[in-house]
């Protein structure tokens, strides 16, 4: 164990050693040249508005809250958008149904539907995550379609000539692992962008706690070390779960690309 952490580092050399650059610079420039935590908190102001936070206890609730909306908004997103996606790549006339819906649709901002996510939904976790489920629903709905349009039809010729005829058969054992790495990459996409429309989802105040909700709580007090805090817990976490998004479908879902890698 101790040997795959070192070589581990070894192998992230170049990589540590931009962060710690970037560290030291961020350091310096708030110390010596903007010289005001209301314009830019230091590095070690964030690790002591960090270590606070931590020792509260509150840093653990905000982010289960922040999981939630999230959680509800993607798993929405991916009950309605891979279904609809799969409707308009197969089917002509699906397409022509749900194409100019989507179209008008997919423009509008997320945040344009605060408004009607306050009054369908009130005050509720409901309401947040339904603001992550438009932002993320859209690009789920356009990679999907994309993928079952782009499947070859030699591919499904084939199956048919092997006895595969019904849509329902074709679409699950011949377009569908077609289509799964434009899937995955939509899902991928989806799951950024509704991450970023999180904090504009706790904004309105669902709940007192929440990664977003707590950025502008603090930007009202002016404690712009906590703000910075939460916005790079905000980022960590957005890494930490587009990678073990992308080890699930590397190891399991597209683990037959590993082949065609040089």
């Amino acid at each position: 164990m101790i040997k795959r952490t070192i070589n581990f580092f070894k192998n992230r050399n170049i990589e540590i050693a931009s962060l710690i650059g970037l560290i030291v610079i961020w350091q310096l420039v708030a110390d010596y040249v903007v010289q005001r935590t209301l314009f830019l908190p230091s590095f070690t102001e964030v690790i002591s508005a960090l270590v606070r936070i931590i020792e509260t206890g509150v840093l653990f609730t905000d982010i289960q809250t922040s999981l939630l909306h999230f959680g509800i908004g993607i798993g929405s997103a991916l009950i309605v958008g891979i279904p609809i996606g799969v409707i308009m790549g197969w089917f002509t006339l699906g397409n022509r149904i749900f194409d100019p819906i989507v179209e008008i649709l997919r423009p509008i901002p997320p945040l344009a539907w605060i408004p009607f996510a306050l009054i369908w939904l009130g005050l509720t976790h409901t309401a947040a995550g339904f603001v992550v489920f438009v932002g993320a629903v859209f690009p789920i709905v356009i990679n999907t379609y994309t993928g079952f349009k782009s499947t070859s039809r030699i591919y499904v010729e084939a199956a048919k000539v092997l006895g595969c005829v019904r849509d329902r058969d074709l679409i699950s054992k011949v377009a569908f692992p077609s289509s799964m790495p434009s899937i995955t990459a939509g899902i991928r996409i989806g799951m950024g962008v509704g991450w970023m429309c999180l904090v504009a989802a706790e904004l309105f105040g669902v709940s007192r706690f929440g990664l977003g909700y707590k950025i502008w709580f603090h930007y009202s007090l002016h404690q712009m070390d906590f703000v910075l805090t939460y916005m790079l817990i905000l980022g960590i976490i957005g890494l930490l779960i587009d990678k073990g998004f992308r080890f699930v479908v590397d190891t399991y879902l597209l683990k037959w690309r590993k082949g065609v890698v040089v």
